[in-house]
């Protein structure tokens, strides 16, 4: 680590600062070189820069979603190093690294000799957020909610530097007044669109015990019954209904059976998840072929106002939001807000 001591530690942020990117954060920290998730951005054809990254030893990933694991295709482009993640997550990727090693999702673990400390975070089966020894500690959330149904997320440690998920920036509505408000609005039947190892047995599990009779695409049907032992009744292009309510993984309506759907007449979409300009959602909404209502899967305001206090954060990074959007969190977070691309550890 040109420039550091083996006791001094330097994270660099290559791509998720400033707006909804992809996840790739460089943590140099006592002679190791890591990667704390590597992912592709959201909009078509986006890849984050890579160029900076340099020999890595080891990448530690959050969770399988495309804007954190996506970019795994290219480790021969940081030396090839091993993959370290939850089970969970590595059952959830399209293609197992060469390298993988299992992660617990919660307690303590050692990568490459670097005690850490992890725990779930309550944004998908097998997510985690991990805590590493700089001086006065870094802890990364990855993509965190401390409101869905069935998932859990550990209480965080204290630290002085914190990577955080603000991806919602100054929203702070409830997900429970998010629910009852799709509920109303998919009654008569509605496509609801979800990513795959996310939203969607939540979805399903609340929208049933609000009496609604909720169908699912075979994927999330198998995540609900992973989840919580019950199946629902599955839909495909063929047995799809406009009168249903179906949750189905295709979560801007370009895969899965979402995009089989999305053409055929009488359907109705809702959408939950970020829309990239260059998704079919987006054309979708701004036809008026589908509206957007929101579902919690990344902290409120008041949620990273909570985490800075509990964790004593000295320098808060609020990762994948641009806070030109957000000016309450700015203003809530005060001097612990840091928009600094490199950071001493």
């Amino acid at each position: 680590m040109e420039g550091l001591t083996m006791t001094q530690g330097r994270l660099t942020a290559l791509s998720g600062l400033g707006r909804k990117s992809a996840a790739v954060f460089l943590v140099e920290l006592k002679g190791r070189r890591l990667l704390l998730d590597l992912g592709d951005g959201l909009e078509a054809g986006e890849r984050p820069d890579l160029s900076g990254a340099g020999r890595i030893d080891a990448v530690i990933l959050s969770h399988a979603h495309e804007d954190h694991a996506n970019g795994l295709d290219r480790l021969d482009e940081i030396g090839n190093p091993p993959v370290f993640a939850s089970a969970e997550t590595l059952r959830q990727l399209l293609h197992t690294p060469p390298k993988a090693h299992v992660l617990p999702e919660q307690g303590s673990a050692e990568v490459l000799g670097l005690p850490i400390t992890l725990g779930r975070a309550g944004h998908a089966p097998g997510g985690i957020w991990m805590h590493l020894p700089s001086a006065g500690g870094l802890l990364y959330t990855g993509d965190y909610s401390v409101e869905a149904p069935l998932l859990r997320c550990d209480p965080f440690p204290r630290a002085d530097t914190v990577i955080a998920d603000a991806s919602y920036g100054d929203r702070d509505t409830l997900l429970s007044d998010q629910i009852t408000a799709l509920a109303q609005a998919a009654e008569g039947g509605a496509v609801l669109p979800c990513p795959p190892f996310g939203r969607g047995a939540d979805m399903v599990t609340a929208l049933g015990a609000l009496g609604l009779t909720v169908h699912a695409c075979a994927e999330v049907a198998g995540e609900c019954e992973r989840l919580t032992g019950h199946r629902p009744p599955v839909r495909d292009a063929a047995t799809a209904h406009p009168g249903d309510i179906i949750v189905a993984t295709g979560a801007n309506g370009g895969t899965g059976l979402p995009g089989a759907l999305r053409e055929r007449p009488g359907f109705r979409f809702v959408f939950s998840s970020h829309v990239p300009r260059t998704s079919p959602a987006r054309v979708m909404i701004d036809d008026g072929r589908a509206v957007w209502m929101g579902w919690n899967v990344h902290p409120r305001l008041r949620d990273l106002v909570s985490l800075a206090e509990t964790t004593g954060a000295k320098r808060l990074l609020p990762a994948f939001v641009d806070l030109a959007t957000a000016p309450r969190l700015c203003d809530a977070l005060g001097p612990r807000l840091s928009t600094d691309l490199t950071t001493e550890i």
